[in-house]
């Protein structure tokens, strides 16, 4: 996790200067420039030759190093007059709109992260201090290599993916893993062209005139609610609240055309980046061009592209991970939160946030609206939706002729199953129904690798990562044991190693890996596809395995809960869930609600054409309210039951978290530093908080620092970040001691 100083966050967000100084300044008027690097304020420079304005991205010397910035106001005038430098320069780079300044200061102040790492989070543009200039770029020629070579293949492989987006020698020797002389030499036959072009260029431009799909009664209503939300200029959440298959995406699509018709740009985050494939597909249908993409699979130099011209107005839709939330819009008019309810959009490390919360946070600011796209949303935005703080849309039945798929529970305590298998006969029987008629089944087990523990017959022992208190997954598909925490990878050992027994040690408990095991025991003449996230390099090969998946190359389907994130499998009719109860006894306080998500979402990858779906359970205890709630599809009364749970104990949504994570390789200085915080708690009961520990945290160990955790409770109306950071100033923390504050901690680890 970062090393947040919450001592110095409140401090920079005051004296990172007011947002409201004059927008100009002349050559050598003082000017505050907020850094990049890690500092307790922002700095007074003089403006450079030419002047500057307030948000103008600049260079500035700090020492005998030259760093990033951006004008922040006016100078205090605080420091020596002849110690002050003058800026170096001033980036060729829009400037920062002060409703973005303003963004970035709200936001470290809620989750209490100092402004020079928030900074960083809206200059992540590879080049930002190189100028303007031309670059070498290859694309797609015409016919192919009298010689086809399967390096030249993966060549010409490369560029069909990335479409109409030219890359660098570099980006493309990468993408395609070869030497760059293969990519020469297809140039020199003119399968390859090269080319200068300039290094950033507008997208191409999106129609939202271009007619859409015809859409259902139901969506074309939605639609037409959303469009309205754009007639005032006004601020607005709208919770749209659809089944699997409803057309949630098409209904959105309209309000991002009604953004784009408005000439204002729209933001659509997505959980997942294997969606943004068939996701893009959609878009240039409807649009006319493709968007531009912001992941970690985007090339440097199109980041570098996307980055500028979502700052000059030349991308008009942006389609992206989480962080694409702090990217510099001129005119931001529309944000899309699709899968809103899916835990990857709280960030866990660095800046800890979460991209649905900040995306709300971020309209409000700057005037635009809001879509909230889930089948089984989070509760927070379920309540919100309750108490009329957002506008909610629904859409009851699936799109076309498509129903619902039928969901059964299958007692396990009924089945007879052999040692070490976990299909049940009664799903046996129902995939091979399906392998009969030429339909696709999924069996779904949220456990990656073969077997989630490894232990040794003779003595007992199971085998752990020794950086971490945490148990080490076999992979049977690599032949190593990994650590979910860390990521340490190990050779699978031969003898136990603390017994030094052989031959003795054995897996226990099923992960993906070893339920594809069985399938293929079960059935030989099936084809076979395994989707979880290790198992695929890039999200290249990941979006190639789904799409195979969709065209039919597959007929039994084995996937972690990467599955259930919105993909269209359209011959898929039945989906089989291995083991059910994995998280209805959870200690987490999400763990009911997840878990119904999570259910119903892969329950609805089934059936989503003209053929009717199934959705099979395996439980050992069908009798549960929450399996009953799953099957029911009763939702409405699954999330009043959970709120009212929730609301009677104070907890979120209906009150306040804080969680203190506390780090370091010296145990004794830790578990000091957290008595000492729970000693000190004056400031917090004077918000009317409480303190919960310390304790050691559930895994107690990662990369061989030792965790504590405490827990703040407060009232929702608490003001609790100040508190928190008074209260944290009263304690010395050591430098070999690190602090974390996760302000609405989604989880507890």
């Amino acid at each position: 996790m970062f090393d947040i100083s919450v001592r110095n966050a409140l401090q920079s967000r005051r004296e990172a200067g007011p947002l409201t100084s004059p927008a100009s300044f002349s050559e050598g008027e003082l000017v505050a420039v907020q850094t990049t690097q890690p500092l307790d304020q922002a700095l007074d420079y003089a403006a450079p030759a030419g002047g500057c304005v307030a948000g103008d991205f600049v260079e500035v010397p700090l020492g005998p190093r030259k760093v990033v910035g951006v004008v922040w106001g006016s100078g205090t005038g605080d420091v020596d007059q002849s110690r002050i430098r003058p800026v170096s320069r001033v980036l060729d780079a829009a400037p920062m709109r002060a409703e973005m300044r303003e963004f970035l200061v709200r936001v470290a102040g809620y989750t209490l992260t100092p402004m020079h790492a928030m900074l960083r989070m809206a200059c992540r543009s590879p080049g930002l201090v190189d100028p303007p200039s031309m670059r070498r770029v290859y694309c797609r020629g015409e016919g192919l290599p009298d010689r086809v070579t399967d390096a030249r293949q993966r060549v010409l492989a490369a560029l069909d993916e990335y479409g109409g987006l030219t890359l660098t020698l570099g980006e493309l020797s990468q993408a395609a893993g070869v030497s760059s002389s293969v990519i020469k030499g297809l140039v020199r036959l003119g399968v390859v062209r090269e080319e200068e072009s300039p290094r950033d260029l507008p997208y191409p431009h999106l129609d939202p005139s271009l007619p859409g799909i015809e859409l259902s009664p139901a969506q074309a209503s939605a639609a037409a609610d959303l469009r309205t939300c754009f007639e005032d200029g006004e601020y607005s959440t709208t919770l749209l609240k659809g089944v699997t298959g409803s057309g949630k995406t098409e209904v959105y699509l309209e309000a991002v055309a009604e953004c784009l018709a408005q000439k204002r740009q729209a933001l659509v985050l997505l959980p997942e980046i294997a969606l943004t494939a068939e996701f893009l597909k959609r878009v240039e249908r409807r649009f006319g061009a493709v968007p531009t993409e912001w992941h970690s699979s985007v090339s440097l130099t199109e980041r570098r592209r996307a980055w500028r011209m979502v700052g000059e107005s030349g991308a008009q839709l942006v389609v992206g991970a989480r962080s694409a939330l702090f990217l510099p819009f001129r005119d931001l008019g529309l944000i899309v939160v699709d899968e809103e309810h899916d835990t990857s959009y709280k960030q866990e490390d660095g800046v800890l946030y979460n991209a649905r919360d900040m995306a709300v946070l971020r309209a409000s600011i700057c005037s635009a609206q809001v879509v909230l796209a889930s089948a089984t949303p989070c509760l927070e935005s379920w309540a919100n939706a309750e108490a009329g703080k957002y506008r909610k849309l629904e859409l009851s039945s699936r799109f076309g002729e498509a129903d619902l798929p039928e969901m059964r529970a299958i007692d396990m305590r009924e089945e007879r199953l052999a040692p070490s298998h976990w299909i049940s006969p009664t799903l046996r029987d129902a995939v091979n129904s399906r392998l009969d008629s030429g339909e696709q089944s999924l069996l779904f087990l949220n456990r990656r690798g073969y077997a989630p523990v490894t232990v040794c017959r003779a003595c007992g022992h199971q085998i752990g990562c020794e950086h971490c208190d945490a148990r080490m997954v076999e992979h049977r598909f690599r032949n190593r044991l990994v650590c979910h925490r860390c990521g340490e990878s190990v050779p699978k050992p031969l003898v136990c190693p603390a017994c030094g027994a052989e031959s003795r040690l054995v897996p226990v408990g099923p992960g993906v890996e070893r339920l594809s095991e069985e399938a293929l025991e079960l059935f030989p003449e099936a084809r076979i596809a395994v989707l979880s996230s290790d198992l695929f390099g890039s999200a290249r090969e990941l979006r190639r395995q789904v799409q195979a998946i969709a065209d039919g190359e597959a007929d039994i389907v084995i996937g972690t809960q990467l599955v259930a994130k919105g993909h269209d499998f359209p011959q898929l009719t039945l989906v089989g869930v291995i083991d059910a109860d994995l998280g209805v006894h959870g200690s987490d306080l999400r763990a009911a609600e997840r878990t119904f998500q999570l259910m119903r979402q892969v329950a609805g990858r089934a059936g989503r054409r003209d053929r009717q779906g199934e959705a099979l359970l395996q439980t050992w205890q069908p009798e549960h309210a929450l399996i009953q709630a799953i099957l029911s599809g009763e939702e409405e009364s699954f999330w009043q039951t959970e709120a009212a749970g929730r609301r009677a104990a104070g907890v979120p949504p209906f009150g306040r978290f804080a969680g203190v994570i506390l780090s370091g390789t010296d145990e004794r200085a830790v578990s000091e530093v957290g008595r000492a915080l729970a000693r000190s708690d004056a400031p917090l009961r004077k918000v009317g908080a409480q303190v919960y520990g310390p304790a050691p945290a559930p895994v107690a160990r990662i990369r061989g620092r030792h965790r504590v955790r405490l827990l703040v409770k407060a009232a929702k109306s608490a003001p609790l970040q100040p508190a928190l950071a008074r209260w944290v100033q009263q304690v010395r923390i050591p430098s070999r001691v690190r602090l974390s504050i996760d302000i609405d901690p989604q989880t507890f680890y």
